[in-house]
């Protein structure tokens, strides 16, 4: 039960995570170039010598999540019932549970009572599996 939220969530984590590990390259590649260690010299085993190959892969990498990440947004966007438009809502689009509640034609303490419960119903779930 909303395997799609913990996928979803999974993904954009990875995604974090590339994007940090492709900066922290940059950034040191950008040392080596015009850096403080533009004039040390570099020799075929050193981690520096890979830098550029290393972007490259983790770039190709981060394409292919984001990619992941468009495809999941569409699937779960054609998700049909309540609870599936508040986890969608809240949770890929970031929205606030009382921003959802206008936007769905609900009140405010409906969409909260209504989320709890999923929430319930998720931890629920989880420990029956895991147990």
């Amino acid at each position: 039960m909303y395997e799609w939220l913990k996928d979803y969530q999974k993904i954009e984590e990875e995604i974090i995570y590339l994007e940090f590990e492709l900066e922290r390259y940059k950034k040191e590649l950008s040392r080596w170039i015009q850096g403080d260690l533009q004039d040390v010299k570099i020799n075929e085993k050193s981690k520096a010598a890979h830098l550029e190959e290393k972007i490259k892969i983790v770039e190709h990498e981060l394409a292919h999540k984001m990619n992941d990440l468009y495809d999941a947004k569409k699937l779960i966007s054609r998700f049909k019932g309540l609870d599936n438009k508040i986890l969608y809502l809240k949770y890929v689009e970031g929205k606030t549970l009382t921003l959802i509640a206008y936007e769905l034609g609900y009140t405010p303490g409906h969409i909260y009572n209504k989320h709890a419960q999923i929430m319930k119903t998720i931890d629920f779930a989880l420990h029956v599996n895991l147990t």
